[in-house]
């Protein structure tokens, strides 16, 4: 079997990788994440690309298949990652309560055959999600719970915001941060 390697540090996207029971290991990309695109479904995929190709780079001549990962909310054109601060986080729920948004991951795999030889696959997958509307002081409920710190949007679906998701069109896992089951239709060809 192949040499896996997970380029992500988030415990999500590791969690969903075991869930279909896939072994790997986790080496966290640690560059700067700047984008050339301003649209959500290229920035993602730009980001996923440059993590994998990161840490492609680190491991030398080893040969891999490396997963990169990268995962925006996008409302009324405007891109949303992760908060930097509680007040950034709260603005980003008060943006998308009550509407519709679009979730976007970027997956690269990286397959690394030698040090001269690499073939890539990079593509994005979509979901929306519809939300409920929030009062103002649910809104501030959650921002104590703390989830929406290291989120993309300033909310887990899979945690205590599930309380306010009306519904989706696509795929659950995607929101969560890995369409696992479009990565492993990718990844079987090479494990």
């Amino acid at each position: 079997m192949a040499r896996i390697i997970l380029a992500s540090g988030s415990p999500r996207r590791k969690e969903l990788l075991e869930q279909i029971g896939l072994e790997f290991e986790v080496i966290p990309a640690a560059g700067e994440e700047k984008v050339t695109s301003q649209e959500a479904d290229r920035v993602v995929e730009e980001l996923s690309r440059r993590k994998a190709e990161e840490v492609a780079e680190n491991i030398g001549d080893s040969c891999a298949v490396i997963l990169g990962a990268d995962t925006v909310v996008c409302q009324d054109g405007q891109i949303m990652g992760k908060p930097k601060n509680r007040e950034e986080a709260g603005a980003m729920i008060e943006s998308i309560q009550g509407r519709s948004h679009s979730v976007f991951t970027g997956v690269t795999i990286l397959v690394k055959k030698s040090q001269k030889e690499t073939i890539c696959h990079t593509f994005s997958c979509e979901t929306k999600v519809h939300v409920y509307p929030m009062e103002k002081q649910e809104i501030e409920d959650y921002l104590e719970t703390g989830e929406a710190m290291d989120k993309a949007g300033a909310y887990g679906i899979q945690g205590r915001f599930a309380a306010w998701v009306r519904s989706i069109e696509g795929d659950y896992n995607n929101v969560v941060g890995l369409p696992v089951s479009a990565v492993w239709q990718v990844l079987k060809e090479y494990v």
